[in-house]
């Protein structure tokens, strides 16, 4: 795997329906947070909830070769577990398969969740 250096080449290392995912994702992200900042983080794409964000204030995620990676803090996680019951999941991460729709309705909520809990400290 080659080091990327932005999103965009990140995403584009990738094709057919892991990168309309990823796509799909980030476009999910720049629409409910208009001021992130996107970086590339653990060479994956990350995104910023606030400014200057570090790695608990940023959503990323991640292609493979059957599924998204979408990693939006274990509280997030935690908060939508059994929303999240269909899918498989960790702590702080919950995969989506290539072969179903994206849950665009769910992953805003998570999206709005996260930023909602870093804006309202």
């Amino acid at each position: 795997m080659s080091n990327f250096e932005t999103i965009e080449a990140y995403i584009n290392s990738f094709d057919g329906p892991a990168k309309v995912y990823l796509e799909q994702l980030r476009a999910l992200i720049q629409k409910n947070v208009p001021d992130t900042t996107e970086l590339i983080n653990y060479n994956i794409a990350a995104f910023t909830l606030v400014d200057g964000g570090k790695r608990d204030e940023q959503l990323m995620i991640a292609g493979f070769k059957n599924h998204v990676g979408f990693y939006p803090h274990p509280a997030t996680m935690e908060h939508f577990w059994e929303q999240l019951k269909d899918f498989k999941k960790g702590k702080g991460s919950v995969q989506f398969p290539l072969n179903k729709p994206l849950p665009e309705k769910l992953i805003t909520e998570m999206i709005r969740y996260r930023l909602n809990l870093l804006t309202n400290e």
